[in-house]
């Protein structure tokens, strides 16, 4: 009887609700580009009376719900546009479809153009940062714009050099930091032995960096996650660049078709004149050195609600390298990526996409010394699902929920004299799950639970991951904010620093068990002027179980696979500050981060009386406890500009050698034999690192045919010579020791043609 009691209310409040959802209207579509019909992602939308909104999300569509019937003013903003209003009247229980298209915001020099802390808001959430495209084409770069440059600007994300694109993010390593194109991920995004990234800025939509506290959409890395989206193509009318530089030049073409659009962008390397005349007079020089890129995009609206996408990408580099008389090395390595998606608006209150991504990375090392080969194989394979649902049922919640299923596959093999001496294949399924819910209680407070279910054939592991995020909105100009994650990571990445081109991935597996962290983050987002913003942050994590091989194994034949490897944990904290102008002729930001990361694996740093070798914390090389990094620009006039970058950093950690000891009588061979002691891991430092970047740029017309640029820089612009290592000379006595330096002043021009 009681049952049926409580069936009959649950049925009767379930009627009464639906009656009144009746009562309510909606209105939702896709937020664009009045130019190009580009959606725009994160783009910010509400209705002023009733002071209700959201964002646009990664397809760029929004949808507010549950507004009672009635006239309002629609308003849409977002960063470098000019504000959209409309009014639009409302009737009950009407779903409005209403795409709004946003136009760019002109620049005039006599008047001030302010963008408000709302055009910003969902850019500003805990721990995310986000590049313009604009912005990686004019900050000066080394001889080519380039996206993870310009994502290390950005407080709390390191450089190891002038020669490394690698992001090292609050204390995390390369490997922690999950890369995706579209949506796929990417193992190695680097070109010209690792110097910059393999995404072309003309073919780049989006960039979008979760520096920590990530929500439970994203998983399996432990750090950080930056999410990339090209160009969907311009579905009004045809464009086209090209683009002329002195290391690589860049064509792009985009237009509209009848059901959608499309885009095709290439860049490939114009270094061999340069290396021709380099033969003539300096030994060593490649014999072979080129790269290129192939990105596209295919779009097709089915209908009103549904919209499908293919998007591929090719990247390769081929170098042929002799560095003795009878000795050479040939290498090609690269990335390939494909993805297919649907996107469908399956009601106002209800939003889908399903994804399905295909990822390879090879690297392919060819020696040959005296005559005998040596060659390598190396390749990933990773073929994955993903499902996603977006719910609105209310004004006050926000649900999404989705799966994320693949196959990995890692080849590994060795060839010496034409003979396999080692073959090894791993492959292994993954499967996560995940479900959050924003939850908006009052418009000052919204909170945001997560949680992601994380699993790996490959030692049959299966991990829970919570996440939580609070924002408490103080007053209009404050935003109060706290995070915290746990995080999983069932890949290892065995790197040479140096040169990325010989980078190998590697799994957990039974006796390795994935690593795992969890992070804590506190922040402060305000604007204390109009126009500008001030954003601090601090953050704490730990690193648990990080597993990488064993450098004291000298002989591996014959381990099993759990015992190649020595397992190890770290913890990194830090503060960040960003101070940010985006009004008037001048702009730019100051990004400070004081950020301290440690590691410990045993036999480092042990003390010589612990027979256990358990070793002591030391600072990774890429570890820097002081980052500046000062960006700005100024547009002189309605053709010239100008830009500059200062960056400073405390000098990175490196381990000191201590002195060298010869003896003789050893019972094998004849002659001195050299004994080398050397100091703690990373004891000492480098001097500081800091560089002045300077750029200048015209805009004109090309014939009368198209708009053009002409951008000249000067890097490194007073030619501080910044030490990248030290060279110990030991048959000198005493030891000499030499500076081995990074970039010296080089000048750069490039000349680029829109039609």
């Amino acid at each position: 009887m009681n049952l049926r009691i409580i069936l009959f209310i649950v049925s009767g409040l379930g009627l009464a609700i639906q009656a009144t959802a009746q009562d309510r209207a909606s209105i939702n579509g896709y937020i664009t580009d009045s130019r190009t019909g580009e959606t725009l992602l994160s783009a910010n939308i509400a209705l002023i009376e009733i002071n209700r909104g959201t964002s646009s999300n990664n397809s760029g569509y929004y949808s507010i719900t549950n507004i009672p019937p009635g006239t309002y003013t629609l308003m849409a903003t977002f960063i470098g546009y000019q504000r959209f209003e409309k009014e639009v009247t409302l009737e009950p229980g009407q779903n409005l479809r209403l795409n709004v298209e946003l136009n760019p915001a002109g620049i005039e020099l006599e008047e001030l153009i302010v963008e408000s802390e709302a055009d910003r808001e969902e850019q500003r959430n805990i721990g995310r940062a986000q590049i313009s495209t604009q912005l990686i084409k004019e900050v000066p770069s080394v001889l080519e714009p380039d996206v993870f440059r310009s994502v290390q600007l950005l407080p709390g994300v390191k450089a190891a050099s002038d020669f490394s694109s690698g992001l090292y993010v609050r204390g995390g390593s390369p490997d922690q930091t999950l890369i995706l194109l579209d949506e796929t991920t990417v193992y190695n995004p680097t070109h010209f032995f690792g110097f910059f990234s393999t995404f072309n800025p003309d073919a780049v939509k989006d960039v979008r960096l979760y520096k920590g506290g990530y929500p439970a959409e994203y998983g399996g890395r432990l750090g950080s996650v930056l999410s990339v989206f090209n160009k969907d193509g311009n579905r009004n009318e045809t464009r086209g660049s090209v683009s002329l530089g002195l290391l690589a030049s860049r064509a792009s073409i985009e237009g509209p078709y009848s059901r959608g659009s499309w885009m095709l962008a290439v860049r490939r390397s114009t270094l061999e004149p340069v290396l021709a005349v380099l033969r003539q007079s300096v030994d060593n020089v490649p014999d072979l050195f080129y790269f290129y890129d192939i990105n596209g995009k295919l779009n097709f609206d089915a209908s009103d609600n549904d919209r499908l996408s293919l998007a591929f990408y090719s990247g390769t580099d081929a170098v042929s390298f002799p560095f003795l008389e009878d000795a050479s090395i040939r290498l090609d390595y690269g990335n390939q990526t494909v993805s297919t998606q649907w996107r469908r608006i399956i009601s106002e209150k209800l939003y889908s996409k399903l994804t399905v991504t295909g990822s390879r990375y090879f690297n392919e090392p060819r020696f040959s010394i005296a005559g005998t080969p040596f060659e390598r194989n190396n390749e990933i394979f990773d073929f994955s699902f993903k499902g996603d649902l977006e719910y609105l049922p209310n004004e006050n919640h926000s649900l999404s929920a989705g799966i994320w299923s693949g196959i990995l596959t890692l080849r590994f093999q060795d060839r010496f004299d034409n003979q396999t001496t080692f073959n090894n294949r791993i492959q292994s399924t993954y499967l996560s799950a995940y479900i959050q819910d924003e939850w908006r209680p009052t418009d000052r407070w919204k909170i945001t639970t997560g949680l992601r279910l994380s699993t790996f054939a490959e030692g049959d592991y299966l991990r829970l991951e919570p996440r939580m995020s609070v924002e408490h909105r103080l007053t209009p100009d404050i935003r109060l904010q706290a995070a915290y994650g746990r995080y999983y990571q069932f890949l290892t990445l065995i790197t040479n620093e140096a040169f990325s081109g010989f980078d190998i991935w590697l799994t957990t597996d039974n006796g390795v068990p994935p690593s795992y962290g969890d992070q804590f983050v506190l922040a402060a987002k305000t604007t204390p002027f109009e126009g500008y913003g001030f954003d601090i942050e601090l953050y704490y994590r730990t690193m648990r179980d990080l597993f990488e091989l064993d450098p004291f194994i000298s002989d591996a034949s014959g381990l099993d696979y759990e015992e190649l490897f020595r397992f190890g944990e770290g913890f990194a904290y830090g503060l960040e500050l960003f101070l940010e102008k985006q009004t008037g002729r001048l702009g730019g930001f100051i990004g400070y981060t004081y950020g301290i990361t440690r590691r410990k694996f045993p036999g480092f740093n042990a003390d010589v009386l612990d027979n256990t070798r358990q070793g002591r914390f030391y600072p990774p090389k890429y570890d820097r406890t002081h980052d500046l990094n000062i960006v700005t620009s100024y547009q002189l006039s309605t053709r010239w500009s100008t830009a500059a970058v200062f960056s400073y950093a405390t000098g990175q950690a490196y381990t000191e050698p201590l002195g060298r000891t010869q003896f003789a009588g050893v019972p094998w061979g004849s002659g001195m034999r050299n004994a080398f002691t050397v100091g703690n891991v990373n004891a000492s430092r480098l001097p500081s690192y800091h560089r002045l970047d300077l750029s200048f740029s015209r805009k004109g017309r090309f014939f009368n045919l198209g708009d053009a640029e002409w951008q000249f820089q000067i890097i490194n612009a007073y030619s501080r010579r910044n030490i990248w290592f030290y060279n110990y000379d030991f048959d000198e006595n005493p030891v000499e020791r030499s500076d081995v330096t990074l970039l010296p002043i080089i000048p750069s021009v490039s000349y680029t043609v829109n039609f």
